[in-house]
């Protein structure tokens, strides 16, 4: 009768196999730790801001405007949408500016200056003088209220408000925005282009 003789496996072998489960323990519990601080990482729960869909700007309350009425001086001038929407001219009265483009509001004087019997054949243009301000909270140097520029981002607001504090998070903010009535905020990363009236939260970094 033959007798079976059990294989015993190379020691070194045994002792590299023990040796890879504390570095796989290792490995699981560094994951673990970064799963924990990502989830609590400042503005974690708010979902991504949509951006806005491309397409021509559109007037807010608070804004100013040049409309310039070819061959009519008291036409012609500055004036601002106020808090109702509107913008106030002279012989036409009140005219809705809120959510228009510059040459939809264009398009609206002419035709009331026609319907009135002002002109006959007006010829009206309107320019955007001062956009509503940002407003810029939490980590920077100097939080406050901020005239907007066409083209700003997240970023070149910050460095507008004397750059980010030495707490600061600096990878993304969050950006509160108003559209059509409704407010969302949500989170951005730093690179986001800024609207007129966006309201920027640079958070405080946990770590």
């Amino acid at each position: 009768m033959t007798r079976s003789i059990p294989i015993r496996a190379p020691e070194t072998e045994v002792a590299h196999s023990s040796a890879k489960r504390p570095f796989r323990s290792a490995k699981a519990g560094v994951a673990a730790v970064c799963l924990l601080l990502a989830a609590c990482s400042p503005g974690s729960g708010l979902p991504p801001l949509q951006a806005t869909p491309a397409g021509p700007y559109r007037l807010g309350v608070g804004e100013d405007v040049r409309i310039i009425t070819f061959g009519e001086e008291r036409l012609t001038g500055q004036f601002r949408v106020n808090d109702r929407g509107d913008i106030a001219i002279p012989l036409l009265g009140t005219i809705p500016a809120n959510g228009l483009t510059t040459t939809e509001l264009e398009q609206s004087i002419a035709k009331q200056l026609t319907v009135k019997k002002v002109l006959l054949n007006p010829s009206v243009s309107v320019e955007v003088l001062q956009y509503r301000p940002v407003f810029i909270l939490g980590e920077v140097s100097k939080p406050g209220e901020y005239p907007y520029q066409p083209g700003m981002t997240v970023l070149t607001a910050v460095a507008i408000a004397g750059g980010f504090s030495y707490r600061a998070e600096t990878g993304y903010a969050s950006i509160l925005r108003t559209s059509d009535g409704h407010s969302v905020e949500g989170r951005v990363p730093r690179g986001m282009e800024v609207r007129p009236g966006d309201v920027i939260d640079i958070f405080e970094r946990y770590f």
